[in-house]
């Protein structure tokens, strides 16, 4: 219990200048890489999110990992991301393999429960989810979509409005 409570004050600058150091490379890098490095997240970037938290906590609190080798490991995985987005760009299957595809959720006013059951979407969070879009009446929804990065998406109108553009649903599991 004594060594937790007694650290010299040359261990403490330095974890201070760690922090310092580490958090201007980590702002740095994302000024340079762009905001989709933590935009809404895929899977992908779930995993490069966990991994740059990791980065920091080894580089502030392990005095054996260097600044230098943090920011290098920091670069290298936001480097791989804007790899890998451009991947996912040029070709679709490298997008159908990396990311989850949209699911639809409620066809017009019915709940496709199949889906639901198998995306762990319950009743009641579309309901909140039609609530937030302001749907007042069911016969306003034209479609409900999980979409890749676990948002949900409302298509509506008003009652008796015109019909639902094909390519809003285009990739959308049915």
């Amino acid at each position: 219990m004594e060594d937790w409570l007694n650290v010299s004050w040359s261990l403490l600058l330095e974890t201070i200048a760690s922090v310092f150091f580490i958090f201007t490379a980590i702002v740095v890098l994302v000024r340079i890489s762009g905001l989709r490095t933590f935009a809404k997240m895929s899977s992908f970037d779930f995993a490069s999110t966990i991994a740059i938290g990791s980065i920091l906590a080894s580089v502030v609190m392990n005095s054996d990992t260097s600044l230098v080798k943090g920011v290098v490991a920091l670069g290298t995985i936001m480097l791989f991301q804007q790899i890998f987005a451009g991947l996912k760009i040029r070709w679709d299957t490298f997008q159908q393999i990396s990311e989850n595809s949209p699911t639809l959720l409620m066809d017009g006013t019915t709940f496709l429960h199949d889906n639901m059951k198998k995306t762990g979407v319950s009743r009641s969070d579309i309901i909140a989810k039609l609530r937030e879009a302001n749907v007042i009446r069911l016969e306003q929804v034209k479609a409900v979509v999980l979409e890749t990065t676990g948002d949900i998406s409302v298509l509506h109108q008003e009652v008796g409005g015109g019909e639902l553009e094909e390519l809003l649903l285009e990739g959308v599991v049915r």
